[in-house]
C-alpha cells in the first residue's frame, strides 16, 4: 500500500511537526521557495493567487530549499523574516528541505514519482543560464529550479508540473487552477 501525500511528515516553518493532512479536500499549489534567487519576486505573485483564489480553496504552500545554488541559506526565522518584510506572505511556509540532493524528501520524492515532467515556460532563457553555469539537474526529472510548481487536486492527485518560469500570473496555471477548484 502506498503513502498517501497527506501521511507524509512535514515540519512547519516554525519547526512543528504537521503534514498536508489539514488540507485534505482542498486544492494545493506545492512550490520550492527561496529568498536568494532570479525568480524570488514570484513571492508576490504566489501570494496574489492565494490571496484571489483561498477562498475557494486554493493553498499555495511554499517549502524553502537551498539545493538550488545554495540561494536559501537562511535559518527559519531569516525566512520568516525575509517574506514577511519583503513580500507579506500569508501563505503556509514550511521548514526547509531536501529536492534534488540525498536523501530526498519523500514529499517530493512522491510529487517527482506522480509528474516527473513539467510542463515548461517555452522560454529557454532559464535552462540556457542554467546549462550555462552547468547547474541543470542531472536526473531528467529532477526539479529543474527554485519556484517550480506542483499543483495537487483535492483527491491528493498532482494535477500537472510546472516549470519554475512559469509565472503564478500565467494564463496555463490560472487555467489550471480554476479547472482544479471546479
Amino acid at each position: 500500500m502506498s503513502t498517501s501525500i497527506f501521511d507524509i511528515p512535514l515540519q512547519t516553518l516554525n519547526g512543528s511537526d504537521t503534514s498536508l493532512a489539514p488540507f485534505k479536500g482542498q486544492v494545493m499549489l506545492v512550490v520550492n521557495v527561496a529568498s536568494q534567487c532570479g525568480l524570488t519576486p514570484q513571492y508576490s505573485g504566489l501570494q496574489s493567487l492565494y490571496d484571489r483564489f483561498r477562498d475557494r480553496g486554493l493553498h499555495v504552500l511554499g517549502f524553502p530549499c537551498n539545493d538550488f545554488a545554495g540561494q536559501e541559506p537562511g535559518s527559519e526565522d531569516e525566512i520568516r523574516d525575509f517574506c514577511d518584510t519583503n513580500y507579506r506572505v500569508s501563505f503556509p511556509l514550511f521548514a526547509k528541505l531536501r529536492i534534488n540532493s540525498e536523501p530526498r524528501h519523500p514529499l517530493y520524492a512522491a510529487l517527482i514519482a506522480a509528474q516527473p515532467h513539467a510542463v515548461a515556460s517555452g522560454d529557454p532563457r532559464l535552462r540556457d543560464t542554467l546549462s550555462k553555469h552547468q547547474l541543470l539537474p542531472t536526473a531528467e526529472a529532477d526539479v529543474m529550479w527554485n519556484f517550480e510548481k506542483f499543483l495537487i487536486g483535492r483527491d491528493g492527485a498532482v494535477v500537472v508540473r510546472f516549470a519554475p518560469d512559469i509565472a503564478p500570473e500565467d494564463a496555463r496555471l490560472i487555467a489550471a487552477v480554476e479547472d482544479a477548484l471546479g
